[in-house]
């Protein structure tokens, strides 16, 4: 059905006004992996979202990260990622950019402007600026990982070697972050920036904005429990999705279950599937295949000199 938007567009404009209006709508696949039992079987929805009710919220893309192979992946997704936010921005979707604790660099900026400046929300959830490790449907599993090592995948010397950079640098190693990656656009005159739980509900409530849509790092931490991650979205009504191709994890293949990174975030993921929220991939909005990230070595790469 064309919405009444679309009508009036037509009216004005004839057929083709309609056909921009309806080229504005999403058109999604949502994957999640539902109870048959006592196992799970995968199951695909196809939605359609409509653009200005929807949301993309960029988590915590830092330039920098105290794990050195956490800062090549960012580095390699980053392309395909800005590829991702101006399509959406096109479409008429709201770019949220959430880069935690970087906020001073962009004091300045339009965009956190327009975030500060929205509206109380009457309808603010109860801890919506607090972290959130859990929802209650998680309970019913069984957590698919370990990373209580804080998930660094370095080898030692490496990461030895990657530490005493970063203080050359004048620069805290183990959270050297100071913006989120150039590499990612931002709209001065139509993105957000926050990474205030409170900010953004107020951001989507001001605007009608039902659909969400996460994607960044890391998916096992930032993108799950962060006041704006999936958990609260998902436990306080929004219609949230992780795009799961542009995301990776804190996992350490020497922790439990002992898998390579790669299979570490896929069962993440599979997680999320199961008892948080739907995802997506990339190619559902630039076409293609999705992403994937050419290697998971057992070794880093060399510390450049």
């Amino acid at each position: 059905m064309i919405p009444l938007q679309c009508l009036r567009a037509a009216v004005m404009f004839g057929l083709a006004g309609a056909s921009m209006c309806a080229a504005a709508d999403l058109s999604l696949h949502l994957q999640q992996r539902v109870a048959a039992g006592e196992s799970f079987k995968l199951a695909a929805t196809p939605e359609r979202w409509e653009a200005q009710k929807t949301a993309l919220i960029v988590c915590d893309m830092w330039d920098l990260h105290d794990c050195y192979n956490a800062v090549q992946r960012v580095n390699e997704m980053t392309p395909r990622m800005n590829e991702v936010v101006g399509a959406l921005r096109g479409k008429g979707v709201l770019v949220i950019h959430a880069p935690s604790s970087c906020m001073k660099f962009y004091d300045a900026h339009p965009a956190r402007a327009r975030a500060q400046a929205a509206p109380k929300a009457a309808n603010l959830p109860v801890g919506i600026g607090d972290w959130c490790k859990q929802i209650p449907a998680e309970e019913k599993g069984k957590y698919p990982i370990d990373q209580s090592d804080g998930g660094e995948d370095d080898e030692p010397q490496v990461h030895a070697r990657w530490a005493d950079e970063l203080k050359a640098r004048g620069l805290n190693p183990r959270a050297p972050w100071t913006r989120q990656t150039a590499g990612l656009t931002i709209d001065g005159g139509r993105d957000a920036i926050s990474d205030s739980g409170v900010e953004i509900w107020n951001l989507l409530e001001s605007r009608g904005i039902r659909n969400v849509i996460l994607l960044g790092v890391h998916v096992n931490m930032c993108v799950s429990g962060r006041p704006f991650g999936l958990r609260q979205m998902a436990k306080n009504g929004k219609h949230v999705v992780l795009m799961r191709d542009l995301t990776d994890s804190m996992y350490n293949p020497a922790r439990w279950p002992h898998v390579d990174h790669i299979a570490g975030t896929a069962l993440y993921i599979e997680h999320v599937e199961k008892y948080i929220c739907p995802t997506i991939t990339s190619d559902q909005i630039l076409g293609g295949k999705p992403f994937a990230f050419r290697t998971a070595p057992a070794a880093a790469p060399a510390v450049r000199p």
